[in-house]
């Protein structure tokens, strides 16, 4: 049900944006991304892509939505913190596995070790979310690390992608989702686990 504040142009935007640059959007399309630049050729690109975005997002977010559709958390953002715990949880298992899988199978190491930064930065805002009890914002930690690995892996020309993880902050904010300080923290971790921990494993 739509709220009277989310008619607004802003809610509108900010509902838009939250939905558009979700976590599983770009876990998908970065990983996808940066498989098509380290793979052979686009058939071999595609196969490690979708084995990667299937690890660290088709699987966590379908997972998700059965929770929502069997009433175990509220919506696919699971935006109750106390929600978070089993999510989150499967979200790490998945990605981790995917990551073992691609190692065992021989992945471009860039793919690797994207996806490796990936369950880090989870092991860093699970501990925060669930023992610190703070709801640290994955939209935001998502956007901060996809913006700052297409500019690792694709130049610096694409440092054009960061306002977008700006607006992503925003929207969480606007929408009463997050604190300033929650999406601050999403977008420090993200923005290290890609800027510092990638390049030194890629």
């Amino acid at each position: 049900m739509t709220t009277l504040a989310e008619r607004r142009p802003a809610d509108r935007a900010a509902r838009v944006l939250t939905e558009i640059l979700s976590p599983a959007v770009l876990v998908a399309a970065v990983l996808i991304a940066v498989a098509w630049h380290a793979a052979d050729s686009p058939l071999t690109a595609l196969i490690w892509g979708v084995i990667a975005a299937a690890a660290a997002s088709f699987l966590p977010i379908a997972y998700i939505l059965h929770g929502v559709r069997r009433g175990a958390w509220t919506d696919r953002h699971v935006g109750v913190r106390s929600q978070r715990t089993l999510p989150l949880l499967v979200c790490l298992g998945s990605t981790a596995s995917g990551t073992l899988a691609l190692y065992a199978a021989g992945a471009p190491r860039d793919l690797l070790a994207l996806i490796a930064c990936m369950a880090a930065a989870l092991v860093v805002a699970i501990p925060i979310t669930l023992v610190l009890r703070w709801k640290i914002s994955i939209h935001s930690l998502v956007a901060a690390g996809t913006a700052v690995t297409f500019a690792v892996v694709f130049g610096w020309v694409l440092v054009c992608t960061w306002p977008f993880a700006a607006a992503v902050g925003w929207s969480r904010v606007r929408l009463g989702d997050h604190t300033a300080g929650q999406v601050v923290a999403g977008a420090v971790v993200g923005a290290l686990a890609t800027g510092v921990l990638f390049p030194l494993l890629r």
